[in-house]
């Protein structure tokens, strides 16, 4: 089968996720019919991970595998004409070649994530944000977000999955920071694989720990998979709004936003 490495970007406010599913719009379902469309077979597409309704990517990868045995298009045209087909708020920024044995998840060697959180009212930007009215502790978030890097479980943070149920909570984060940039606080993150809300989870408790609610003990006890009946996790979930997947890297070289 000819295969390709697929880099987008999307909003995902009006979609249901990335991953396809039944009566539901998708990014993967919008991406699998423009390709179809074109390409004329029937073809495979797999994303580096899923990511939830509303969340956006800045440079998501999947895998595109066409199952006709025939001579296809150059991988700029093939760009061309997806971008032609989407949604305004899909856009593919490179397609290439790759081996047939390419798989954009189980390929992928870490995910990064940013997450945007507004100090102020903004007009522009609202579907791009998690607006905190609260005044937040900056110097304690990022001192709680250095506390994420190693090797944890973080069965505290994730929403059981039903696709996934015997995954491991065990993930290792390379890098975790927060910085301010104007009425922005952004905080990054950098692992070898995410569960299933875990990122918003995060953020919520970060948000917390800057509100003054919760101590960086608490984050501790959260991180050796302890809960507590004042540690509502699950109901600090931060808003899918804030959240992108900025990056995937594969064997050192991570897939980003190309240079126009």
């Amino acid at each position: 089968m000819k295969t390709w490495k697929v880099t987008l970007e999307y909003d995902g406010t009006k979609y249901s996720g990335w991953q396809e599913q039944i009566n539901a719009r998708t990014v993967q379902g919008q991406l699998r019919k423009a390709a179809e469309d074109f390409l004329g077979c029937a073809v495979d597409i797999q994303g580096s991970g899923r990511t939830d309704a509303g969340v956006h990517a800045i440079a998501q990868v999947a895998h595109m595998r066409a199952r006709g045995k025939r001579s296809y298009p150059p991988s700029d045209q093939i760009l061309r004409a997806l971008n032609e087909r989407l949604p305004s708020d899909i856009s593919i920024l490179d397609i290439a070649e790759a081996p047939e044995s390419f798989h954009a998840r189980h390929d992928a060697v870490s995910r990064s994530y940013l997450y945007q959180i507004s100090t102020r009212r903004t007009a522009f930007f609202k579907k791009y944000v998690w607006w905190v009215r609260q005044p937040l502790d900056l110097a304690a978030m990022s001192r709680a977000a250095r506390m994420l890097i190693g090797r944890h479980d973080f069965i505290a943070f994730r929403a059981q999955d039903p696709a996934r149920p015997d995954e491991s909570t065990v993930v290792v984060i390379d890098d975790a920071s927060i910085e301010e940039d104007g009425h922005l606080i952004v905080f990054r993150i950098t692992g070898s694989h995410f569960l299933w809300r875990m990122v918003r989870r995060i953020v919520g408790v970060l948000v917390r720990i800057g509100q003054g609610e919760v101590t960086p003990e608490d984050l501790a006890r959260l991180l050796e998979g302890k809960t507590g009946p004042r540690l509502d996790v699950a109901g600090w979930t931060a808003p899918a709004s804030g959240l992108f997947l900025e990056r995937v890297t594969y064997g050192g070289a991570p897939a980003r936003r190309p240079r126009r």
